[in-house]
């Protein structure tokens, strides 16, 4: 990172705004990113709200006098819990009134665009996420362009597509999105395979509490966006970039994967975590997390508690619990109802559950660690990449099943069997994947591939390569909108 530092001489530095959704997977890629363009000698002003800038992990002092982060008050909105500024600090069914606050944030930032070029600091870009349709008509108010930045599985957007391919071959029945769309011209089994997860799909095609649906923010911000960034590479994904440049007609530009370092212990007390893997034997342990934000219900919690038990490997469960986002349902238990009574005296000594932060990047890389049980959320398959580890995949929402069903086909992974319908696991289920991944000698072929993915990916000056051709489409596009 240091030497790329030192190739920012060949251009002139850029002025870059960087506007995440208020969601922790969305702040931390839009976080690496800007940590990276800050490398290169690029100024980057990092915007979100109070509460959420407080949270966000600190950033190298070295990149400090070009990371600038500014606070943009969330307003008030009926029904929003009072505090929540995050899609950590809600239930599931209050994310609909998070994006109705975030579209409050137009006028202060309008009225940070006006302070800017006033003083003489007018950005070069405007960076933001999926949600933010009403940013480009307000920086073009400025002469400013704008980029948006995809930090989600690009096949997921692919499978999503633009308004006209939707209009061509609409899609309106929930079988409809069981099937690869018309418009991917390769042969693809990648599709919403359960009604459940087909039903969610759908749903992001109607109009929300917001008052405007998920695909028609999409739908507005690429069709005025002039640039797609999207936080995967031609390693990962070959061909779908070529593919969403043709779709949407603008141009794309894969920023590589944007692996987060793993952060030395320095002086402060190594995490208990950690503490625990160091006592474990080489690759023994499977390590399990489902994100912060994973609908989860006390039976789900118990069936997947229970079938770690029945597998009988060990594990190291960072079991989140975000303020309110679990569901009503795990809201109204307390902690000790979470898990199966008597669970965790019954695996002491080859479990851990942890209910606290887990350095996530640092146990995957732990020597310890031989398998990821994950919900193929795309920033945890990323971290799990770098490591080199096979997958039990348990994927819920969003481009989760799309990402398991790659993974599957790759030969990286196996997903936990479910009820077709309404998505449905129990015990057996999990035992029978984890041990497929981690016992069985299927599991030497799928750590296998990991790890020749792993080589890949872990090319570092082909990394930072992409991170090169992006800031130099950057300087390429930028000027008047």
């Amino acid at each position: 990172m240091e030497e790329a530092a030192a190739g920012a001489g060949a251009g002139a530095a850029l002025e870059v705004v960087v506007f995440p959704w208020l969601a922790f997977g969305h702040m931390l890629s839009f976080l690496e990113l800007s940590k990276r363009l800050a490398a290169r000698g690029h100024a980057v002003a990092f915007l979100s709200t109070p509460r959420n800038l407080a949270r966000l992990p600190p950033v190298p002092p070295h990149l400090s006098p070009r990371l600038r982060f500014v606070s943009l008050p969330l307003p008030r909105v009926d029904g929003l819990p009072e505090g929540a500024e995050s899609t950590a600090d809600v239930p599931p069914d209050k994310i609909e009134l998070l994006k109705k606050a975030m579209d409050g944030l137009a006028a202060p930032l309008a009225a940070f665009l006006a302070d800017a070029v006033a003083a003489g600091r007018r950005p070069d870009w405007i960076v933001h996420d999926f949600c933010h349709h009403w940013v480009p008509p307000i920086a073009g108010g400025h002469g400013v362009p704008c980029a948006v930045f995809i930090i989600v599985y690009a096949t997921f957007m692919a499978f999503l597509g633009p308004r006209s391919a939707n209009a061509e071959h609409p899609r309106a029945a929930t079988e409809d999105f069981a099937v690869a769309p018309r418009w991917i011209p390769f042969p693809s089994t990648i599709a919403y395979r359960r009604r459940s997860e087909a039903e969610w799909i759908a749903a992001a095609f109607r109009a929300n509490a917001s008052g405007v649906s998920d695909m028609d923010r999409v739908w507005r911000l690429f069709e005025r966006c002039r640039l797609a960034i999207y936080r995967s590479c031609d390693e990962v994904e070959p061909g779908m970039f070529a593919l969403l440049a043709d779709l949407f007609q603008q141009p794309v530009v894969p920023a590589g994967i944007l692996l987060p370092a793993v952060i030395a212990d320095g002086d402060g007390e190594r995490p208990e975590t950690l503490r625990w893997l160091d006592n474990q034997p080489a690759k023994s342990v499977i390590y399990v997390a489902l994100g912060s934000e994973a609908p989860l219900t006390p039976g789900i919690l118990h069936e997947l508690a229970l079938g770690l038990e029945l597998a009988g490997v060990r594990f190291l469960w960072a079991l989140r619990r975000p303020s309110g986002m679990f569901s009503a349902a795990i809201d109204a238990v307390t902690d000790d109802d979470l898990l199966p009574a008597g669970f965790e005296e019954r695996t002491r000594g080859r479990g851990l559950v942890h209910t606290g932060w887990v350095p996530q990047v640092a146990a995957l890389a732990h020597g310890a660690t031989g398998a990821f049980l994950t919900h193929c959320g795309w920033g945890s398959t990323i971290e799990s990449f770098a490591s080199g580890h096979p997958l039990v995949m348990l994927p819920f929402v969003l481009d989760q099943p799309l990402v398991a069903r790659d993974m599957a086909e790759r030969g990286i992974g196996v997903e936990v069997a479910r009820d077709e319908g309404d998505g449905s696991f129990d015990r057996d289920g999990v035992a029978a994947a984890v041990r497929r991944v981690t016992v069985d000698e299927e599991g030497k072929a799928l750590a296998s591939n990991a790890m020749k993915l792993r080589e890949v990916l872990m090319d570092q000056g082909r990394q930072e390569k992409y991170i090169d051709d992006l800031v130099e489409h950057l300087r390429r596009y930028r000027g008047c909108c």
